[in-house]
This record gives C-alpha cells, structure tokens and sequence, in this order.
C-alpha cells in the first residue's frame, strides 16, 4: 500500500488543477467575447415566412443583423429591421420601415379587396413597418405604429441559402 501512496503523491496535482483552471478561465473569456458581439454587434438570425416575399424566402433566410445601427438611430425608411412582435413578445419579426416619427404614411387598408387607403401620421419616438407582401403580412396597417425600441436589429446580410448570398434590398418598399 504504501507504494501506491507514494505514486498518487508523486503527481503534480497542483500543475493539473493550474491547468484546468486556465482552461475554464479561457473558455469563459471565449464565452463573454461571443455573448458581446452576438447581443451587442452583430447576429445572425432565421427569418421564414411569407410577409417579406419577395425580399426573402418563404422558407426561410438566414440573415446578418446589425445591432449597432439601432443603437445609433442609424434605421431609417427602406431598411429591413429584425424586431420583437408587438403581437406576441416571444417571437421576433422582420420588416420593412416605411414610415420614422413625424413621417405621414398613406396604405392601403384591405389591399386584397378594395383600394380604400388611409393616411396616419407616425408617432415621435415609433416606426411604421410593413411586409414586402401587403397579402400576407401582419405589420403596422394591423397593430399600429411600432416603439423604436422594439427593434433589435437591422439586416444587411442574407448568409444562406448561398445562391441568395448578398445584401438585403433597403431601397424597396411595399
């Protein structure tokens, strides 16, 4: 027995633990860096379904958002915004800004079953956002102005699939 004491003392334990220590402070730096940069900087996210057609897939797009822009109030009419629903604040949404605070913005109430169209004049401090496809979108003509502050992010970039691998069209409007 006394000989498997002397082994088990004879390993560096003190280097072991050292090492694992500076292994575990590694990947906690690595983890802070990735949590600045994806809530702070810039994301990627799955955007589906069909309100922003022809902009983006039906099936989805895996997008490059930019959340500095934001910050600086750098988001104006034409950008695509990744935001969080003001129907349901678990989901996010991307749309279109049409309209900043102050802006008039005229649509069209119903645009699958008459041409009645109606002006607002958008809130200070609010956005006016709609879909590409007025069909199949529930935007602003359904819930109104949005709060700035309910935009995460705007995109730039669609990262797949790769035969749609580019910028995000700003000039387009609904």
């Amino acid at each position: 027995m006394s000989g498997f004491f002397r082994r088990l003392r004879a390993i560096p334990w003190r280097e072991f633990a050292g090492d694992a220590f500076s292994r575990a402070f590694l990947a906690a730096q690595a983890y802070c860096a990735v949590h600045v940069v994806n809530h702070h900087l810039c994301s990627i996210a799955f955007v589906r379904g069909p309100s922003m057609l022809p902009a983006m897939n039906l099936a989805g797009d895996v997008v490059a958002v930019d959340k500095v822009s934001v910050r600086l109030g750098k988001v104006g009419p034409g950008d695509v915004v990744l935001m969080i629903s003001p129907e349901d604040p678990r989901k996010d949404v991307a749309k279109r800004v049409v309209g900043m605070g102050g802006d008039s913005v005229t649509y069209l109430e119903d645009p699958g079953n008459s041409d009645a169209s109606k002006t607002v004049v958008v809130p200070e401090g609010h956005v006016w956002v709609q879909g590409d496809n007025v069909y199949a979108s529930r935007d602003s003509r359904h819930f109104g102005a949005v709060p700035y502050g309910l935009i995460t992010g705007k995109i730039f970039c669609r990262v797949w699939p790769l035969e749609g691998f580019g910028s995000i069209d700003s000039k387009q409007s609904p």
